[in-house]
């Protein structure tokens, strides 16, 4: 199939990409490539990629309507996957704006998109960031997430309420993923192990935030990946058990279908640190601080919906995945252990 992968110089979008030309598709990689964080490591993604038979790569802002929507009729995809996003949740806080025009505005291009070109499924990243003020774990994607503490996760779900009105109203299959912490080889320079990992072989402190009570269910990029090509395969259908006298959140009368990608296996925050300590042979300076805002204390996955419908069920163990990241990020960077 010819597949429109948005966010492709991604962190999960690399790996996602790798996956789906290993499979034999098509697949266009559509990314702007903003500065957010290095351009150089979403370059050098890129270059990989662009050895594979059967990469394009398309350098577009997803927030240009007459753009995105030229390369639509003009591609003709079969199905998208949508990862690209702003990302981050303190970075929210400093520039919501950016937020909406990617996140929001960007994703009613592809929905667009995808409704007036005949596409035959819709797949877009969501977030465990949307639970927000939820406590009762696992997070389901049957219970309600009305409460996002966060910018960022107010984005996210008004995309998983964009993406069902499309499926209602024109019929366009939609299934959205909630991930849940993801990290591995490749990762983004602002995220946890990134910073932690090289402040520590850089002899600096870190910092550790809500004390370090923080509990996490970690998920291997490679599993997340793996999630998201088997999403895509599964076109959604119609509950025909869904009432609205009982509305459940996760599945709709329309083609329409939320799921969570997660470890299922919540690891404390100070024991990720130790593994990485492990991997690098060095032991971290802490600086301990409160919880920051946005932030949420722990986090765990209910993903049996997954496991029954796609057939595969996250399970990397953070003591493997870490290891991973470590050696790439060791070797990448050309730091010595």
């Amino acid at each position: 199939m010819k597949i429109l992968l948005t966010g492709a110089a991604g962190f999960i979008g690399f790996h996602t990409a790798r996956k789906l030309l290993a499979a034999g598709h098509e697949v266009v990689g559509l990314d702007n490539l903003n500065d957010y964080y290095d351009v150089s490591l979403k370059q050098a993604r890129l270059e990989m990629l662009g050895r594979e038979r059967g990469f394009r790569f398309v350098r577009l802002d997803l927030a240009d309507e007459p753009a995105i929507a030229r390369l639509f009729t003009e591609e003709r995809f079969a199905r998208v996957i949508h990862l690209a996003a702003q990302a981050g949740v303190r970075h929210s806080l400093k520039d919501p704006f950016s937020y909406v025009r990617s996140n929001i505005t960007g994703t009613l291009t592809v929905l667009e998109g995808c409704r007036h070109n005949g596409v035959e499924h819709l797949v877009y990243a969501s977030t465990s960031s949307v639970y927000g003020a939820n406590t009762d774990m696992p997070f389901s994607p049957h219970r309600v997430a009305s409460h996002p503490l966060s910018i960022y996760a107010a984005t996210k779900r008004a995309d998983e309420l964009m993406a069902h009105s499309y499926a209602a109203l024109f019929g366009l299959p939609s299934t959205g993923l909630r991930f849940f912490t993801v990290y591995g080889p490749w990762g983004r320079p602002d995220m946890a192990l990134f910073l932690f990992a090289r402040n520590i072989l850089e002899g600096k402190p870190i910092d550790v935030y809500n004390n370090g009570n923080h509990k996490r269910d970690f998920t291997y990029v490679e599993d997340i990946a793996e999630g998201v090509v088997r999403a895509c395969e599964r076109i959604a259908q119609p509950d025909p058990a869904w009432s609205g006298d009982a509305p459940d959140p996760a599945t709709s009368r329309a083609p329409y279908r939320l799921y969570n990608i997660g470890n299922r296996r919540p690891v404390e925050l100070l024991r990720y640190i130790e593994v990485l300590e492990q991997c690098l042979g060095r032991k971290a300076q802490k600086r301990f601080l409160p919880l920051q805002p946005g932030d949420v204390p722990d986090t765990c996955a209910d993903v049996e919906d997954l496991v029954r419908d796609v057939g595969y069920r996250p399970a990397t163990p953070v003591e493997e995945g870490v290891r991973l990241f470590v050696d790439w990020f060791c070797e990448y960077y050309g730091y010595r252990r």
